[in-house]
Protein backbone atom coordinates (compact mmCIF):
# COMPACT_ATOMS: atom_id res chain seq x y z
CA UNK A 1 0.00 0.00 0.00
CA UNK A 2 1.36 3.40 -0.95
CA UNK A 3 2.03 6.00 1.77
CA UNK A 4 -0.79 8.19 0.37
CA UNK A 5 -3.33 5.37 0.52
CA UNK A 6 -2.09 4.37 3.98
CA UNK A 7 -2.47 7.91 5.28
CA UNK A 8 -5.92 8.19 3.76
CA UNK A 9 -7.14 4.92 5.23
CA UNK A 10 -5.81 5.79 8.67
CA UNK A 11 -7.76 9.04 8.46
CA UNK A 12 -10.83 7.08 7.42
CA UNK A 13 -10.36 4.79 10.41
CA UNK A 14 -10.17 7.75 12.78
CA UNK A 15 -13.18 9.39 11.14
CA UNK A 16 -15.16 6.16 11.40
CA UNK A 17 -14.38 5.98 15.10
CA UNK A 18 -15.45 9.61 15.65
CA UNK A 19 -18.70 9.09 13.74
CA UNK A 20 -19.45 5.83 15.57
CA UNK A 21 -18.83 7.45 18.96
CA UNK A 22 -21.12 10.36 18.06
CA UNK A 23 -23.82 8.01 16.76
CA UNK A 24 -23.39 5.82 19.82
CA UNK A 25 -23.82 8.77 22.17
CA UNK A 26 -26.94 9.88 20.32
CA UNK A 27 -28.38 6.35 20.43
CA UNK A 28 -27.60 6.08 24.16
CA UNK A 29 -29.56 9.26 24.82
CA UNK A 30 -32.30 8.00 22.53
CA UNK A 31 -32.43 4.80 24.56
CA UNK A 32 -33.03 6.88 27.67
CA UNK A 33 -35.91 8.58 25.89
CA UNK A 34 -37.27 5.19 24.84
CA UNK A 35 -37.34 3.83 28.40
CA UNK A 36 -39.19 6.86 29.78
CA UNK A 37 -41.61 7.11 26.85
CA UNK A 38 -42.37 3.40 27.05
CA UNK A 39 -43.04 3.73 30.77
CA UNK A 40 -45.49 6.61 30.28
CA UNK A 41 -47.20 5.83 26.98
CA UNK A 42 -46.50 2.18 26.17
CA UNK A 43 -47.91 1.39 22.74
CA UNK A 44 -51.18 3.23 23.26
CA UNK A 45 -53.15 5.95 21.53
CA UNK A 46 -50.97 8.92 22.51
CA UNK A 47 -47.72 7.48 21.16
CA UNK A 48 -49.58 6.33 18.04
CA UNK A 49 -50.60 9.96 17.56
CA UNK A 50 -47.05 11.29 18.01
CA UNK A 51 -45.47 8.82 15.61
CA UNK A 52 -48.11 9.55 12.99
CA UNK A 53 -47.94 13.32 13.49
CA UNK A 54 -44.18 13.33 12.95
CA UNK A 55 -44.42 11.58 9.57
CA UNK A 56 -45.53 14.62 7.55
CA UNK A 57 -43.02 17.17 9.01
CA UNK A 58 -40.28 14.58 8.47
CA UNK A 59 -41.41 14.08 4.87
CA UNK A 60 -41.34 17.84 4.22
CA UNK A 61 -37.74 18.10 5.41
CA UNK A 62 -36.71 15.06 3.37
CA UNK A 63 -38.28 16.29 0.14
CA UNK A 64 -37.18 19.92 0.33
CA UNK A 65 -33.86 19.95 2.19
CA UNK A 66 -32.66 16.39 2.70
CA UNK A 67 -31.35 15.73 -0.80
CA UNK A 68 -29.57 19.07 -1.06
CA UNK A 69 -27.35 18.48 1.94
CA UNK A 70 -25.05 15.57 1.15
CA UNK A 71 -25.32 15.01 -2.57
CA UNK A 72 -25.80 18.41 -4.21
CA UNK A 73 -24.87 21.35 -2.00
CA UNK A 74 -21.63 20.06 -0.45
CA UNK A 75 -19.79 19.24 -3.73
CA UNK A 76 -20.66 22.63 -5.25
CA UNK A 77 -19.84 24.62 -2.11
CA UNK A 78 -16.55 22.71 -1.77
CA UNK A 79 -15.72 23.61 -5.37
CA UNK A 80 -15.92 27.30 -4.50
CA UNK A 81 -13.64 26.72 -1.51
CA UNK A 82 -11.12 24.83 -3.66
CA UNK A 83 -10.97 27.83 -6.00
CA UNK A 84 -10.69 30.16 -2.99
CA UNK A 85 -13.83 31.97 -4.18
CA UNK A 86 -15.30 32.88 -0.81
CA UNK A 87 -17.72 35.43 -2.27
CA UNK A 88 -19.19 32.80 -4.59
CA UNK A 89 -19.31 30.25 -1.76
CA UNK A 90 -21.26 32.46 0.66
CA UNK A 91 -23.49 33.79 -2.11
CA UNK A 92 -24.45 30.22 -3.06
CA UNK A 93 -24.92 29.25 0.58
CA UNK A 94 -27.20 32.23 1.14
CA UNK A 95 -29.28 31.47 -1.94
CA UNK A 96 -29.69 27.83 -0.96
CA UNK A 97 -30.55 28.60 2.68
CA UNK A 98 -33.04 31.33 1.80
CA UNK A 99 -34.75 29.34 -0.94
CA UNK A 100 -34.97 26.16 1.12
CA UNK A 101 -36.28 28.01 4.19
CA UNK A 102 -38.90 29.93 2.20
CA UNK A 103 -40.08 26.80 0.41
CA UNK A 104 -40.27 24.89 3.69
CA UNK A 105 -42.19 27.74 5.30
CA UNK A 106 -44.79 27.84 2.50
CA UNK A 107 -45.31 24.07 2.47
CA UNK A 108 -45.44 23.93 6.29
CA UNK A 109 -48.05 26.71 6.34
CA UNK A 110 -50.21 24.77 3.89
CA UNK A 111 -49.84 21.58 5.94
CA UNK A 112 -50.71 23.52 9.11
CA UNK A 113 -54.01 24.55 7.54
CA UNK A 114 -54.98 21.21 5.97
CA UNK A 115 -53.64 19.03 8.82
CA UNK A 116 -57.12 17.77 9.84
CA UNK A 117 -57.79 16.53 6.29
CA UNK A 118 -54.31 14.94 6.00
CA UNK A 119 -54.75 13.03 9.25
CA UNK A 120 -58.27 11.85 8.49
CA UNK A 121 -57.66 10.81 4.89
CA UNK A 122 -53.94 10.14 4.41
CA UNK A 123 -51.83 9.24 7.42
CA UNK A 124 -54.28 7.78 9.96
CA UNK A 125 -57.76 7.06 8.65
CA UNK A 126 -58.08 4.24 11.19
CA UNK A 127 -57.79 6.55 14.23
CA UNK A 128 -60.87 7.58 16.19
CA UNK A 129 -61.86 11.26 16.51
CA UNK A 130 -59.82 11.88 19.69
CA UNK A 131 -56.73 10.29 18.15
CA UNK A 132 -57.09 12.40 15.02
CA UNK A 133 -57.42 15.65 16.97
CA UNK A 134 -54.35 14.84 19.02
CA UNK A 135 -52.38 13.95 15.88
CA UNK A 136 -53.31 17.28 14.25
CA UNK A 137 -52.18 19.24 17.32
CA UNK A 138 -48.85 17.42 17.51
CA UNK A 139 -48.23 17.79 13.78
CA UNK A 140 -48.64 21.55 13.96
CA UNK A 141 -46.10 21.77 16.81
CA UNK A 142 -43.55 19.55 15.02
CA UNK A 143 -43.71 21.72 11.88
CA UNK A 144 -41.65 24.30 13.83
CA UNK A 145 -38.75 21.84 14.11
CA UNK A 146 -38.94 21.25 10.35
CA UNK A 147 -38.43 24.97 9.72
CA UNK A 148 -35.35 25.04 11.95
CA UNK A 149 -33.86 21.91 10.39
CA UNK A 150 -34.22 23.39 6.90
CA UNK A 151 -31.48 25.85 7.91
CA UNK A 152 -29.52 23.72 10.36
CA UNK A 153 -29.00 20.89 7.89
CA UNK A 154 -27.42 23.20 5.33
CA UNK A 155 -25.23 24.76 8.03
CA UNK A 156 -23.98 21.25 8.76
CA UNK A 157 -23.06 20.84 5.09
CA UNK A 158 -21.19 24.15 5.10
CA UNK A 159 -19.05 23.18 8.08
CA UNK A 160 -18.29 19.71 6.69
CA UNK A 161 -17.12 21.37 3.46
CA UNK A 162 -14.52 23.19 5.58
CA UNK A 163 -13.44 19.77 6.96
CA UNK A 164 -14.86 20.77 10.32
CA UNK A 165 -16.63 17.75 11.83
CA UNK A 166 -16.80 18.37 15.58
CA UNK A 167 -19.90 20.57 15.86
CA UNK A 168 -21.77 18.73 13.05
CA UNK A 169 -21.13 15.52 15.01
CA UNK A 170 -22.44 17.17 18.19
CA UNK A 171 -25.58 18.54 16.51
CA UNK A 172 -27.56 15.24 16.40
CA UNK A 173 -26.61 14.65 20.03
CA UNK A 174 -28.03 18.05 20.97
CA UNK A 175 -31.26 17.21 19.15
CA UNK A 176 -31.61 14.04 21.21
CA UNK A 177 -30.79 16.00 24.37
CA UNK A 178 -33.61 18.41 23.54
CA UNK A 179 -36.09 15.55 23.15
CA UNK A 180 -34.79 13.98 26.38
CA UNK A 181 -35.40 17.25 28.22
CA UNK A 182 -38.92 17.28 26.83
CA UNK A 183 -39.41 13.70 27.97
CA UNK A 184 -38.09 14.36 31.50
CA UNK A 185 -39.44 17.85 32.19
CA UNK A 186 -42.44 18.47 29.94
CA UNK A 187 -44.42 15.22 29.84
CA UNK A 188 -45.95 15.80 33.26
CA UNK A 189 -47.42 19.26 32.50
CA UNK A 190 -48.10 18.78 28.77
CA UNK A 191 -48.46 15.03 28.20
CA UNK A 192 -47.29 13.78 24.82
CA UNK A 193 -47.11 17.40 23.63
CA UNK A 194 -44.09 17.74 25.90
CA UNK A 195 -42.13 15.42 23.59
CA UNK A 196 -43.12 17.59 20.61
CA UNK A 197 -41.96 20.72 22.45
CA UNK A 198 -38.72 18.89 23.26
CA UNK A 199 -38.25 18.11 19.54
CA UNK A 200 -38.56 21.82 18.73
CA UNK A 201 -36.05 22.62 21.49
CA UNK A 202 -33.70 19.93 20.17
CA UNK A 203 -33.91 21.34 16.64
CA UNK A 204 -32.96 24.79 17.97
CA UNK A 205 -30.02 23.28 19.86
CA UNK A 206 -29.04 21.39 16.69
CA UNK A 207 -28.65 24.76 14.94
CA UNK A 208 -27.15 26.77 17.81
CA UNK A 209 -24.33 24.30 18.54
CA UNK A 210 -23.05 24.90 15.00
CA UNK A 211 -23.08 28.72 15.16
CA UNK A 212 -19.53 28.95 16.63
CA UNK A 213 -18.30 27.08 13.55
CA UNK A 214 -19.93 29.66 11.27
CA UNK A 215 -18.29 32.44 13.29
CA UNK A 216 -14.92 30.69 13.03
CA UNK A 217 -15.12 30.53 9.23
CA UNK A 218 -16.48 34.08 8.95
CA UNK A 219 -19.77 33.13 7.38
CA UNK A 220 -21.64 35.80 5.45
CA UNK A 221 -25.36 35.84 4.75
CA UNK A 222 -27.05 37.73 1.94
CA UNK A 223 -30.79 38.53 2.18
CA UNK A 224 -31.64 37.44 -1.37
CA UNK A 225 -33.20 34.38 -3.00
CA UNK A 226 -31.03 34.33 -6.11
CA UNK A 227 -33.70 32.75 -8.29
CA UNK A 228 -31.70 33.81 -11.36
CA UNK A 229 -28.50 32.25 -10.00
CA UNK A 230 -27.53 29.33 -12.30
CA UNK A 231 -25.57 27.70 -9.46
CA UNK A 232 -28.72 27.50 -7.34
CA UNK A 233 -30.56 25.71 -10.14
CA UNK A 234 -27.61 23.38 -10.61
CA UNK A 235 -27.98 22.37 -6.96
CA UNK A 236 -31.68 21.78 -7.55
CA UNK A 237 -31.06 19.60 -10.61
CA UNK A 238 -28.48 17.49 -8.78
CA UNK A 239 -30.68 16.98 -5.76
CA UNK A 240 -33.91 15.93 -7.53
CA UNK A 241 -33.19 12.20 -8.05
CA UNK A 242 -31.87 11.83 -4.51
CA UNK A 243 -34.85 13.75 -3.09
CA UNK A 244 -37.18 11.42 -4.99
CA UNK A 245 -35.46 8.40 -3.45
CA UNK A 246 -35.63 9.82 0.08
CA UNK A 247 -39.23 10.88 -0.47
CA UNK A 248 -40.07 7.39 -1.63
CA UNK A 249 -38.66 5.97 1.60
CA UNK A 250 -40.73 8.38 3.69
CA UNK A 251 -43.82 7.71 1.57
CA UNK A 252 -43.36 4.00 2.23
CA UNK A 253 -43.53 4.60 5.96
CA UNK A 254 -46.57 6.84 5.54
CA UNK A 255 -48.39 3.96 3.86
CA UNK A 256 -47.15 1.49 6.48
CA UNK A 257 -48.45 3.78 9.24
CA UNK A 258 -51.72 4.05 7.35
CA UNK A 259 -52.02 0.25 7.28
CA UNK A 260 -50.89 -0.10 10.90
CA UNK A 261 -53.55 2.39 12.02
CA UNK A 262 -56.14 -0.14 10.79
CA UNK A 263 -54.69 -3.05 12.78
CA UNK A 264 -55.78 -1.88 16.21
CA UNK A 265 -54.51 0.40 18.96
CA UNK A 266 -50.76 0.15 19.54
CA UNK A 267 -49.87 -1.14 16.08
CA UNK A 268 -48.37 2.16 14.87
CA UNK A 269 -46.36 2.46 18.09
CA UNK A 270 -45.14 -1.14 17.85
CA UNK A 271 -43.97 -0.54 14.29
CA UNK A 272 -42.13 2.58 15.44
CA UNK A 273 -40.53 0.87 18.48
CA UNK A 274 -39.30 -2.04 16.35
CA UNK A 275 -37.80 0.35 13.81
CA UNK A 276 -36.13 2.47 16.51
CA UNK A 277 -34.53 -0.56 18.18
CA UNK A 278 -33.31 -1.96 14.84
CA UNK A 279 -31.80 1.41 13.96
CA UNK A 280 -29.36 1.27 16.88
CA UNK A 281 -27.05 -1.44 15.42
CA UNK A 282 -27.85 -0.41 11.82
CA UNK A 283 -26.70 3.17 12.43
CA UNK A 284 -23.54 2.15 14.26
CA UNK A 285 -22.61 -0.37 11.54
CA UNK A 286 -24.05 0.72 8.20
CA UNK A 287 -24.50 4.47 8.47
CA UNK A 288 -21.11 5.02 10.12
CA UNK A 289 -19.28 2.97 7.47
CA UNK A 290 -21.24 4.53 4.61
CA UNK A 291 -20.59 8.07 5.85
CA UNK A 292 -16.84 7.50 6.05
CA UNK A 293 -16.28 5.42 2.91
CA UNK A 294 -18.24 7.74 0.60
CA UNK A 295 -15.50 10.39 0.18
CA UNK A 296 -12.98 7.64 -0.63
CA UNK A 297 -15.27 6.16 -3.28
CA UNK A 298 -15.87 9.62 -4.74
CA UNK A 299 -12.13 10.34 -4.91
CA UNK A 300 -11.38 7.00 -6.58
CA UNK A 301 -14.20 7.60 -9.05
CA UNK A 302 -12.81 11.04 -9.88
CA UNK A 303 -9.43 9.58 -10.90
CA UNK A 304 -11.00 6.59 -12.68
CA UNK A 305 -9.54 3.92 -10.38
CA UNK A 306 -12.04 1.12 -10.97
CA UNK A 307 -10.02 -1.52 -9.13
CA UNK A 308 -9.66 0.81 -6.18
CA UNK A 309 -13.41 1.36 -6.07
CA UNK A 310 -14.06 -2.38 -6.16
CA UNK A 311 -11.64 -3.02 -3.33
CA UNK A 312 -12.91 -0.13 -1.22
CA UNK A 313 -16.58 -1.03 -1.64
CA UNK A 314 -16.01 -4.76 -1.21
CA UNK A 315 -13.85 -4.24 1.87
CA UNK A 316 -16.44 -1.97 3.49
CA UNK A 317 -19.26 -4.37 2.62
CA UNK A 318 -17.42 -7.38 4.05
CA UNK A 319 -16.84 -5.58 7.33
CA UNK A 320 -20.54 -4.72 7.40
CA UNK A 321 -21.39 -8.38 6.92
CA UNK A 322 -19.25 -9.62 9.81
CA UNK A 323 -20.85 -7.03 12.08
CA UNK A 324 -24.47 -6.95 10.88
CA UNK A 325 -25.22 -10.67 10.43
CA UNK A 326 -24.42 -11.67 14.06
CA UNK A 327 -26.12 -8.47 15.26
CA UNK A 328 -29.31 -9.38 13.37
CA UNK A 329 -29.41 -12.97 14.56
CA UNK A 330 -28.44 -12.00 18.08
CA UNK A 331 -31.19 -9.36 18.26
CA UNK A 332 -33.77 -11.95 17.19
CA UNK A 333 -32.82 -14.33 20.00
CA UNK A 334 -32.07 -11.77 22.71
CA UNK A 335 -34.69 -9.25 21.61
CA UNK A 336 -37.53 -10.53 23.79
CA UNK A 337 -35.75 -10.20 27.16
CA UNK A 338 -34.22 -6.94 25.90
CA UNK A 339 -37.64 -5.43 25.22
CA UNK A 340 -38.94 -6.75 28.55
CA UNK A 341 -36.60 -4.27 30.26
CA UNK A 342 -39.06 -1.59 29.16
CA UNK A 343 -41.96 -3.27 30.97
CA UNK A 344 -43.10 -0.76 33.52
CA UNK A 345 -45.95 1.70 33.72
CA UNK A 346 -48.01 1.71 30.52
CA UNK A 347 -45.59 -0.63 28.75
CA UNK A 348 -46.84 -4.04 29.91
CA UNK A 349 -46.14 -7.60 28.77
CA UNK A 350 -48.67 -7.38 25.94
CA UNK A 351 -46.96 -4.24 24.63
CA UNK A 352 -43.61 -6.02 24.84
CA UNK A 353 -44.93 -8.95 22.79
CA UNK A 354 -46.39 -6.60 20.17
CA UNK A 355 -43.10 -4.73 19.77
CA UNK A 356 -41.13 -7.98 19.53
CA UNK A 357 -43.44 -9.14 16.73
CA UNK A 358 -42.04 -6.25 14.63
CA UNK A 359 -38.49 -6.29 15.97
CA UNK A 360 -37.74 -9.87 14.95
CA UNK A 361 -38.53 -9.07 11.31
CA UNK A 362 -36.88 -5.65 11.35
CA UNK A 363 -33.79 -7.36 12.84
CA UNK A 364 -33.37 -9.33 9.61
CA UNK A 365 -33.25 -5.99 7.85
CA UNK A 366 -30.14 -4.86 9.75
CA UNK A 367 -28.01 -6.66 7.16
CA UNK A 368 -29.62 -5.22 4.02
CA UNK A 369 -30.21 -1.73 5.42
CA UNK A 370 -26.55 -1.56 6.49
CA UNK A 371 -25.37 -2.86 3.10
CA UNK A 372 -27.53 -0.29 1.31
CA UNK A 373 -25.60 2.53 2.99
CA UNK A 374 -22.44 1.50 1.10
CA UNK A 375 -23.92 0.07 -2.11
CA UNK A 376 -26.06 3.12 -2.88
CA UNK A 377 -23.17 5.49 -2.15
CA UNK A 378 -21.09 3.58 -4.71
CA UNK A 379 -23.44 4.92 -7.39
CA UNK A 380 -23.50 8.42 -5.90
CA UNK A 381 -19.68 8.40 -6.05
CA UNK A 382 -20.04 7.87 -9.82
CA UNK A 383 -22.47 10.83 -9.88
CA UNK A 384 -25.31 8.46 -10.71
CA UNK A 385 -28.39 9.17 -8.63
CA UNK A 386 -30.89 7.67 -11.09
CA UNK A 387 -29.97 3.96 -10.79
CA UNK A 388 -30.49 3.91 -7.00
CA UNK A 389 -33.83 5.66 -7.58
CA UNK A 390 -35.02 2.95 -9.98
CA UNK A 391 -33.93 0.24 -7.55
CA UNK A 392 -35.73 2.07 -4.72
CA UNK A 393 -38.90 2.20 -6.82
CA UNK A 394 -38.76 -1.57 -7.31
CA UNK A 395 -38.11 -2.14 -3.61
CA UNK A 396 -40.95 0.21 -2.66
CA UNK A 397 -43.40 -1.60 -4.94
CA UNK A 398 -42.48 -4.94 -3.34
CA UNK A 399 -42.66 -3.39 0.14
CA UNK A 400 -46.13 -1.96 -0.37
CA UNK A 401 -47.56 -5.05 -2.07
CA UNK A 402 -46.24 -7.32 0.68
CA UNK A 403 -47.34 -4.86 3.37
CA UNK A 404 -50.98 -5.29 2.37
CA UNK A 405 -50.55 -9.04 1.94
CA UNK A 406 -48.53 -9.88 5.07
CA UNK A 407 -50.23 -7.47 7.47
CA UNK A 408 -53.63 -8.98 6.76
CA UNK A 409 -55.26 -5.53 6.76
CA UNK A 410 -57.85 -6.60 4.19
CA UNK A 411 -58.69 -9.65 6.29
CA UNK A 412 -58.99 -7.51 9.41
CA UNK A 413 -61.53 -5.22 7.78
CA UNK A 414 -63.38 -8.22 6.36
CA UNK A 415 -63.43 -9.66 9.88
CA UNK A 416 -65.00 -6.53 11.28
CA UNK A 417 -67.64 -6.61 8.56
CA UNK A 418 -68.27 -10.22 9.48
CA UNK A 419 -68.57 -9.18 13.12
CA UNK A 420 -71.10 -6.47 12.28
CA UNK A 421 -73.19 -8.91 10.24
CA UNK A 422 -73.22 -11.46 13.06
CA UNK A 423 -74.10 -8.73 15.54
CA UNK A 424 -77.18 -7.90 13.49
CA UNK A 425 -78.26 -11.51 13.91
CA UNK A 426 -77.75 -11.38 17.66
CA UNK A 427 -74.38 -13.16 17.81
CA UNK A 428 -71.70 -11.10 19.52
CA UNK A 429 -68.51 -12.80 18.47
CA UNK A 430 -65.02 -11.44 17.81
CA UNK A 431 -63.55 -10.66 14.36
CA UNK A 432 -62.54 -13.82 12.58
CA UNK A 433 -59.23 -12.42 11.39
CA UNK A 434 -56.42 -10.69 13.25
CA UNK A 435 -53.92 -8.38 11.53
CA UNK A 436 -50.17 -8.84 11.93
CA UNK A 437 -48.12 -5.68 12.34
CA UNK A 438 -45.00 -7.85 12.15
CA UNK A 439 -45.90 -8.45 8.50
CA UNK A 440 -45.23 -4.76 7.82
CA UNK A 441 -41.69 -5.12 9.19
CA UNK A 442 -41.08 -8.24 7.09
CA UNK A 443 -42.38 -6.46 3.98
CA UNK A 444 -39.90 -3.62 4.59
CA UNK A 445 -37.01 -6.05 4.96
CA UNK A 446 -37.91 -7.95 1.78
CA UNK A 447 -38.33 -4.74 -0.23
CA UNK A 448 -34.91 -3.48 0.89
CA UNK A 449 -33.38 -6.88 0.08
CA UNK A 450 -34.57 -6.55 -3.52
CA UNK A 451 -33.18 -3.00 -3.68
CA UNK A 452 -29.72 -4.04 -2.49
CA UNK A 453 -29.67 -7.10 -4.76
CA UNK A 454 -30.60 -5.07 -7.84
CA UNK A 455 -27.92 -2.47 -7.09
CA UNK A 456 -25.23 -5.11 -6.57
CA UNK A 457 -26.08 -6.72 -9.93
CA UNK A 458 -25.88 -3.33 -11.66
CA UNK A 459 -22.65 -2.45 -9.84
CA UNK A 460 -21.04 -5.76 -10.79
CA UNK A 461 -21.70 -5.05 -14.46
CA UNK A 462 -20.51 -1.46 -14.27
CA UNK A 463 -17.33 -2.11 -12.30
CA UNK A 464 -16.60 -5.47 -13.98
CA UNK A 465 -16.92 -7.30 -10.69
CA UNK A 466 -17.33 -6.53 -7.00
CA UNK A 467 -14.90 -9.12 -5.59
CA UNK A 468 -17.96 -11.36 -5.27
CA UNK A 469 -16.00 -14.52 -4.42
CA UNK A 470 -14.40 -12.92 -1.37
CA UNK A 471 -17.73 -11.37 -0.44
CA UNK A 472 -19.55 -14.71 -0.70
CA UNK A 473 -16.91 -16.46 1.47
CA UNK A 474 -17.28 -13.78 4.11
CA UNK A 475 -21.09 -14.06 4.11
CA UNK A 476 -21.07 -17.87 4.35
CA UNK A 477 -18.47 -17.98 7.13
CA UNK A 478 -20.20 -15.23 9.07
CA UNK A 479 -23.58 -16.91 8.70
CA UNK A 480 -22.17 -20.23 9.90
CA UNK A 481 -20.56 -18.62 12.95
CA UNK A 482 -23.76 -16.65 13.67
CA UNK A 483 -25.99 -19.74 13.52
CA UNK A 484 -23.75 -21.60 15.95
CA UNK A 485 -23.87 -18.50 18.15
CA UNK A 486 -27.68 -18.60 17.98
CA UNK A 487 -27.69 -22.27 19.01
CA UNK A 488 -25.55 -21.43 22.03
CA UNK A 489 -27.98 -18.64 23.03
CA UNK A 490 -30.99 -20.98 22.64
CA UNK A 491 -29.36 -23.65 24.84
CA UNK A 492 -28.38 -21.04 27.41
CA UNK A 493 -31.91 -19.61 27.41
CA UNK A 494 -33.40 -23.10 27.91
CA UNK A 495 -31.03 -23.73 30.81
CA UNK A 496 -31.93 -20.39 32.33
CA UNK A 497 -35.64 -21.28 32.26
CA UNK A 498 -35.07 -24.81 33.57
CA UNK A 499 -33.25 -23.38 36.59
CA UNK A 500 -36.24 -21.16 37.31
CA UNK A 501 -34.26 -17.94 36.86
CA UNK A 502 -36.55 -16.40 34.23
CA UNK A 503 -39.15 -13.82 35.25
CA UNK A 504 -37.58 -13.15 38.64
CA UNK A 505 -37.28 -9.39 38.20
CA UNK A 506 -35.33 -6.66 36.46
CA UNK A 507 -31.92 -7.54 37.91
CA UNK A 508 -32.15 -11.16 36.78
CA UNK A 509 -33.29 -10.12 33.29
CA UNK A 510 -30.27 -7.81 32.97
CA UNK A 511 -28.00 -10.64 34.10
CA UNK A 512 -29.64 -12.99 31.59
CA UNK A 513 -29.10 -10.54 28.72
CA UNK A 514 -25.51 -9.91 29.78
CA UNK A 515 -24.73 -13.62 29.97
CA UNK A 516 -26.40 -14.42 26.64
CA UNK A 517 -24.67 -11.56 24.82
CA UNK A 518 -21.27 -12.42 26.31
CA UNK A 519 -21.53 -16.14 25.60
CA UNK A 520 -22.93 -15.47 22.12
CA UNK A 521 -20.11 -13.07 21.27
CA UNK A 522 -17.52 -15.50 22.61
CA UNK A 523 -18.91 -18.39 20.58
CA UNK A 524 -19.05 -16.26 17.43
CA UNK A 525 -15.44 -15.12 17.80
CA UNK A 526 -14.27 -18.67 18.53
CA UNK A 527 -16.02 -20.13 15.47
CA UNK A 528 -14.89 -17.21 13.29
CA UNK A 529 -11.30 -17.86 14.35
CA UNK A 530 -11.62 -21.55 13.50
CA UNK A 531 -13.03 -20.60 10.09
CA UNK A 532 -10.02 -18.29 9.55
CA UNK A 533 -11.98 -15.12 8.86
CA UNK A 534 -9.24 -12.72 7.81
CA UNK A 535 -11.55 -9.69 8.08
CA UNK A 536 -11.88 -10.25 11.81
CA UNK A 537 -8.11 -10.08 12.30
CA UNK A 538 -7.93 -6.96 10.13
CA UNK A 539 -10.73 -5.37 12.11
CA UNK A 540 -8.91 -6.12 15.36
CA UNK A 541 -5.78 -4.56 13.91
CA UNK A 542 -7.80 -1.48 13.03
CA UNK A 543 -9.13 -1.20 16.56
CA UNK A 544 -5.63 -1.61 17.94
CA UNK A 545 -4.40 0.95 15.35
CA UNK A 546 -1.63 -1.27 14.03
CA UNK A 547 -2.61 -0.94 10.37
CA UNK A 548 -5.31 0.59 8.16
CA UNK A 549 -8.20 -1.61 7.21
CA UNK A 550 -10.95 0.26 5.45
CA UNK A 551 -9.50 -0.04 1.96
CA UNK A 552 -7.85 -3.20 0.74
CA UNK A 553 -4.38 -3.16 -0.74
CA UNK A 554 -4.30 -1.58 -4.16
CA UNK A 555 -0.57 -1.26 -4.61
Amino acid sequence: MTPTVEKRTRQLARSTLVVMIAFGAAKLISLGQTIIIANVFGVGREWDAFVTANSIPELIFTLIAGGALAHAFIPIFSGFLARDDMNGAWRTASHVINTVFLTTFIVSAIVFVIAPWLVANVVAPGFDEIGRQQTVELMRILLLSTLIFSVSGIVMGILQSFNHFLTPALAPIMFDVGILLGVILLIRPFGVRGIAYGAVLGAAMHLLIQVPGLVRFRARWLPELGLRDPVLWRVVRLMLPRVAGLGLFSFNFLIMNNIASRLGEGSVSALNWGWRLMQIPQTLIGTAMGTVIFPTLAALSEIGDEAGKRNAMSGALRFIMIASIPSAIGLIFVGQPLISLLERGAFDASASALVYSTLRFFALGIVVHSALEVVARSFYADKDTLTPLWAALGGAAINLALAFLLSGVARVEAGYVNHMVMEQFGYLGTPLFVGNVGGLALANTLGTTFEVGALLVALRRRWHGINENALARTVLKTLAASLIMALAIVLLNATWHSLGLAGRGLAWTIIQIGVEVSVGAGVFLAVATLLKMDELRTLLALVLRRQPALVEKTA
